[in-house]
């Protein structure tokens, strides 16, 4: 189990979560935050400092949001747009910095959502 980024976080890019998260495992898409199922710890200190409450453990998330937990994992086992591997577990989302390109199931989701 693992906690996700829902829908809210869409097109908001806050990042308090990713300050509060103590194993860097929360990376920056274009529209979108994304949770690396594997690097998470499940602490829960990013749920509480999601200003638009995207943040949920996975057996909490709504069923209208059930899908973004498979989402969360694909960022990371799919090659995103314009890649050719995936990212697979790069260890830190810090070294990485803003990826800047998202799941086919964020982009495909009208702006201002």
């Amino acid at each position: 189990m693992t906690y996700v980024i829902a829908e809210p976080c869409i097109d908001v890019l806050d990042r308090a979560c990713v300050e509060e998260c103590p194993v860097d495992c929360i990376y920056e898409g274009a529209r979108a935050l994304y949770i690396h199922p594997d690097e998470c710890v499940d602490c829960g200190a990013c749920e509480p400092v999601c200003p638009v409450e995207a943040i949920y453990y996975e057996d909490d998330l709504r069923e209208s949001w059930a899908k973004f937990t498979a989402d969360n994992a694909r960022f990371f086992s799919e090659p995103l747009p314009g890649a050719t591997a995936p990212l697979n577990s790069p260890g830190g989302a810090a070294k990485l910095g803003r990826l800047g390109v998202d799941t086919p199931l964020v982009a495909a989701y009208p702006s201002g959502t």
